[in-house]
């Protein structure tokens, strides 16, 4: 099953069909998924369900659907054991970013983390779940799918935030902090941190 989050709300795709009701199920086949999409902007849904038969198809069927950006971000710490964020458009955020022509995902993460913070000395250590989420650019819906990796930094300096991406504040949190940044932050960056 994968979950995406549309205007923070979950929208799953799934092969079973339960018998729940808090939610509304959609055939992922024959679904209008932009009038879907609106209606969970505008909260009239505030979850669904799109099913289709085969789980190894499912993700497939959806990126038919919709465009795909493709994204690489980095769940950095320091030597302190604390992990780097960032505050953009009122919430704490992890660095991340859009994939460059001919570049490899592992390479985006390094190098978005880099633009958007400052810190550099970065090294891959793991590669985390992805993560998954609509959003909308010059008037389409686009699903945003994000390759997460764990990273070690030896940076000594003072990170800076990226002023064009709108980034307010970049600092590194230690576990209390971060569970006070989940209180207002992105569903899908609380999926890294379950």
């Amino acid at each position: 099953m994968y979950k995406v989050f549309v205007n923070e709300k979950p929208l799953f795709l799934t092969n079973v069909i339960s018998k729940e009701t808090d939610f509304q199920l959609f055939l992922l086949e024959s679904v209008d998924i932009v009038q879907l999409i609106n209606k969970m902007f505008q909260n009239k849904i505030q979850k669904a369900y799109l099913y289709y038969p085969d789980e190894k198809e499912i993700m497939k069927v959806l990126k038919t659907k919709i465009q795909v950006n493709k994204a690489g971000g980095g769940l950095v710490y320091n030597k302190k054991g604390e992990v780097l964020f960032i505050f953009r458009n009122g919430k704490w955020d992890l660095p991340k970013g859009g994939t460059e022509k001919g570049e490899e995902i592992e390479e985006t993460a390094i190098r978005e983390v880099e633009e958007e913070t400052g810190v550099n000395k970065l090294v891959i250590t793991d590669k985390l779940q992805k993560t998954y989420h609509v959003f909308k650019r010059n008037g389409t819906y686009r699903l945003k799918i994000t390759h997460w990796f764990e990273m070690t930094s030896d940076f000594e300096g003072t990170p800076q935030g990226q002023i064009e991406e709108g980034i307010e504040k970049v600092a590194w949190l230690n576990p209390e902090q971060i569970k006070e940044a989940m209180t207002n932050s992105y569903e899908n960056i609380k999926l890294l941190f379950e």
